[in-house]
């Protein structure tokens, strides 16, 4: 057994376990902005900015109509033994900076607005919403709970107060993030519950509070389910998750829980789908990856085979990691021209390798384990 081998079993070894091979496909970043448009994606190349490093800032922004009329088309030509479609759980961030607003309060205090009205702003994306609601009537679409932000507010806004970096550029091309590499830095803002102390922690509540209600009001229904941006938060928002609705808390094998007083430093906390919160809460780990925009060369289907056959043989669902930067092509065509048959191809191999899988939502497995379906070990 090779050494990944070893530790993807490891991982799905405790837990809950279930009989039935259960296949969810977990994407993040819907809703949030990044590239507004191909005119800025020239701009900050001209500009000397070099994004190779950082995919996300180089193809990534929200659905447009095309691209979501892409992935659906992609999404219903399949199903599994009883009929059902793959289902992207599409885990949404549901407010954005409202720029003009900030600009004009001398950039003070902080404005945002639903995902929503941003959308109405963007070149083809007025229809984007609508698509949204007939992708969640159609069940091929699923949204959940992200955040009400991506963004690191205290950090993003102390930076364009005193203008440090390129903070503003990015800002006056309708972006808050122009980090070239992956990691956090102080002049990157994607961590939105990070934290440097404690007393941070009462406004992160609030925000959640707010959030889920908004998210109520944007699609008619409680998202069941969470997903920390970057998977950095800290254990004590959790009694509020849950207030709010949550009854699940997603990410990847481990949570990065921030130190107080430490930058960006923190404490690796593992662990595994089944597993209990102190406030009551359920985790889902993923336990496959499906990102061809990151590492074009690299062989995803295979990987994600590998995935589910240790998946399958501990008898885990195999909830597959993606982020929402595979599938757009508004900012490059070529990227989601290349990456859906790669995605489609991958879901018709799994079933032709296991054809009694079943796609579901991650909240229904959620609901599975709640409601006590099958075994914890």
């Amino acid at each position: 057994m090779s050494k990944n081998s070893f530790t993807t079993s490891l991982f799905n070894l405790p837990g809950w376990r279930t009989e039935r091979k259960l296949v969810a496909i977990d994407s993040d970043d819907w809703g949030s902005i990044r590239l507004p448009s191909r005119h800025v994606k020239e701009v900050l190349y001209i500009s000397g900015l070099n994004f190779d490093n950082q995919p996300y800032n180089r193809v990534d922004s929200l659905a447009s109509s095309e691209d979501l009329t892409a992935l659906f088309d992609t999404l219903s030509g399949i199903s599994d033994c009883k009929g059902n479609s793959p289902i992207i759980t599409a885990n949404t961030i549901v407010a954005n900076p409202d720029f003009e607003a900030i600009r004009a309060s001398g950039f003070r205090d902080y404005f945002y607005e639903p995902f929503t009205r941003t959308l109405e702003r963007y070149p083809e994306h007025n229809d984007s919403f609508r698509l949204w609601i007939e992708g969640i009537k159609a069940k091929i679409f699923r949204p959940q709970y992200h955040g009400l932000h991506h963004i690191n507010i205290n950090r993003w806004m102390n930076s364009l107060c005193h203008e440090s970096g390129i903070v503003r550029k990015a800002f006056d091309l309708g972006m808050f993030d122009l980090s070239t590499e992956s990691w956090i830095t102080e002049n990157s803002f994607m961590d939105a519950l990070n934290i440097k102390r404690l007393d941070e922690i009462p406004e992160i509540r609030k925000s959640i509070s707010v959030g889920l209600n908004l998210f109520n009001e944007l699609f008619g229904y409680r998202s069941m389910t969470f997903v920390a941006p970057s998977y950095i938060w800290h254990r004590r928002i959790e009694t509020a998750l849950k207030e709010n609705g949550i009854k699940v808390i997603k990410g990847a094998h481990y949570q990065l829980e921030p130190i107080p007083g430490e930058a960006h430093k923190f404490n690796k906390i593992y662990h595994y789908t089944g597993q209990k919160t102190r406030a009551g809460l359920i985790y889902l780990t993923r336990n496959a990856s499906f990102e061809p925009s990151l590492a074009p060369k690299y062989d995803w289907i295979r990987e994600v085979l590998k995935s589910a056959e240790s998946a399958f043989f501990w008898r885990k669902p195999l909830i597959i990691s993606t982020h929402r930067l595979n599938f757009i092509g508004f900012i490059e065509k070529e990227n989601r021209d290349k990456n859906l048959p790669k995605f489609k191809e991958m879901l018709i191999s799994l079933l032709k390798t296991w054809p009694d899988l079943e796609f579901v939502s991650t909240e229904e497995i959620g609901k599975m384990i709640i409601n006590g379906y099958d075994q914890e070990y």
